[in-house]
């Protein structure tokens, strides 16, 4: 540890409030407990719980970093008692409980993935965080299965590029929303059987033509948790993981019981630590050589340099960006 700096840049949350509330500061370099490893941090992912938890909405758990950041990507500088899969000097990328907004980041070693072969160490710190979110909500929590249609909104940006690519690899047929055309045309781009611009049609029609949906993954709500119980086939699954629209809704609840629906959400940073152990292996046997393969594609759409992490937060809340945004250091 000697070599070591005692302090490092973090990026901290001056008060709860809009993206400019993200400031530059100073903090001493943290040390590696047992069964962690730390992280000289090349580059961070930035996601929708950062949004939520600078504006006082999200708090991080007892016992973890108060830092924003639950992905990176980077170089092992020191491991802990009881690490024996990571050394110093490995190049990996991981899944945080918070941290990543700074240089240098503990990280339990169990959550931890090689960087697969082909994708850059920057582009790899976008990968966590999503694919830990997609594969136990989609895989593990609703069992999409080949032949399933499966139907993602906001098929361009960071989770949907995600459930697309992940949902053709394992035999689904997917339909994305998303709009304008632009960011309908990403979503075929990676394989979406069908696009829908949710500005020109209606999704409920045209899913319900297509048969229903089996699978249904949400980031808007508002609206769209009445839509999708309509869009839904019998004993369809339907994942919600955001509110961009607002989470408060009256809606009719009868279709859940008469179709026999599953209706479900989650957040992943309070889940069981192994869980994520297990998430984790499941990508590195299942996903990550997919990824090798060139099957499926690491979408970045931007990156920043830590510095400006509070312009990275005002591009994700315009809701224009597409893929990953990171920051870097």
């Amino acid at each position: 540890m000697s070599s070591l700096p005692a302090t490092m840049k973090v990026i901290e949350i001056s008060k709860p409030g809009a993206p400019e509330v993200l400031l530059p500061a100073s903090r001493p370099v943290p040390a590696p407990k047992s069964g962690e490893v730390l992280v000289k941090v090349v580059a961070t992912g930035v996601n929708g719980p950062d949004m939520m938890q600078r504006k006082g909405l999200y708090p991080a758990p007892p016992g973890a970093s108060d830092l924003l950041g639950l992905e990176i990507a980077g170089e092992v500088v020191s491991v802990g008692d009881g690490v024996t899969r990571w050394k110093t000097g490995d190049r990996l990328c991981g899944l945080t409980n918070g941290g990543g907004y700074a240089e240098y980041c503990v990280i339990d070693a169990n959550h931890c993935l090689p960087i697969p072969k082909g994708v850059s160490l920057i582009d790899a710190a976008g990968l966590p965080e999503t694919y830990f979110t997609v594969w136990s909500n989609v895989f593990i929590g609703a069992q999409l299965k080949a032949g399933e249609t499966f139907l993602v909104h906001g098929g361009a940006g960071g989770i949907g590029t995600t459930c697309i690519q992940l949902g053709k690899a394992f035999g689904a047929k997917v339909i994305a929303t998303d709009s304008p055309d632009a960011r309908c045309g990403i979503c075929r781009d990676l394989g979406a059987d069908r696009v829908i611009d949710y500005k020109q049609e209606d999704f409920v029609e045209v899913v319900r033509n297509e048969g229903g949906a089996n699978v249904i993954l949400d980031i808007v709500g508002g609206p769209n948790i009445e839509k999708n119980i309509k869009a839904a086939s019998p004993d369809a699954r339907i994942i919600q993981l955001a509110f961009a629209a607002g989470s408060k809704v009256e809606i009719n609840l009868m279709p859940i019981m008469l179709k026999r629906l599953v209706y479900t959400g989650s957040t992943l940073r309070t889940r069981p630590v192994a869980f994520k152990s297990r998430v984790a292996r499941e990508l590195e046997s299942q996903v990550w050589p997919l990824i090798e393969a060139g099957k499926i594609r690491v979408v970045t759409g931007r990156t920043l340099p830590l510095s400006q992490a509070a312009d990275a937060h005002a591009l994700m809340e315009s809701a224009g960006h597409t893929g990953k945004i990171l920051l870097t250091l």
